[in-house]
């Protein structure tokens, strides 16, 4: 962890977001879509969506408009539209900061929950396991698990709890800088010492 730390100080959430509802929709945008896409559709989208109830109430077709140079973007609006009308319902349109709450909410499993808890209000519930996260922590030799949700337990008990969100930050950041699912950079790799490049045949 440290040799992370020291590589990527100012790792953080690389989506744009001002409260939890941002956060919380701009994660659901991620799904199969990079972060820098997301971003693009989020500074307009956030100008015009800017509580629960206008998610819930907006025609879908529209939303899908809104939406679709994210990808998947049929499933994606109807789960912002279901998502905002459980939290206009169920949580007076307020994003709420508890792991079995946000997973009840359309479109959001742990991964999102993780993200939406650990940046937004600061709660280390768990490790974010995103495709860099996952394929990091088999080279690393972390785990040898392929489950998300296992991965993510095996991280857990590794990792002091109060730093859980920046693990994934830095997981995250090293794995889309150096450690790339088809070249990784293991010549300039700040953890070349200490990784046994599980699954990685490229010569250093």
């Amino acid at each position: 962890m440290a040799s992370l730390a020291k590589a990527y100080p100012n790792a953080h959430c690389e989506l744009n977001y001002s409260n939890p509802l941002e956060l919380l929709v701009a994660t659901i945008l991620s799904a199969r879509c990079t972060d820098q896409r997301v971003n693009l559709v989020t500074a307009k989208l956030f100008k015009k969506y800017r509580s629960a109830a206008d998610y819930a109430r907006v025609p879908l077709p529209e939303l899908e408009q809104d939406i679709r140079t994210t990808g998947f973007y049929r499933n994606k609006a109807r789960s912002l539209k279901g998502c905002g009308q459980a939290l206009v319902e169920r949580h007076d349109g307020q994003v709420p900061n508890t792991m079995e709450a946000l997973t009840q909410l359309d479109g959001v499993g742990r991964k999102t929950a993780n993200v939406v808890l650990g940046n937004a209000f600061h709660l280390n519930y768990g490790v974010v396991v995103d495709t860099h996260v996952a394929r990091l922590a088999q080279r690393l030799g972390l785990t040898q698990e392929k489950d998300p949700e296992k991965i993510e337990q095996a991280l857990m008990a590794l990792v002091p709890q109060t730093q859980w969100t920046q693990f994934s930050h830095w997981l995250i950041w090293h794995g889309r800088r150096r450690c790339t699912a088809r070249k990784p950079d293991c010549r300039g790799c700040e953890l070349r010492a200490l990784c046994p490049r599980i699954g990685v045949t490229t010569p250093i």
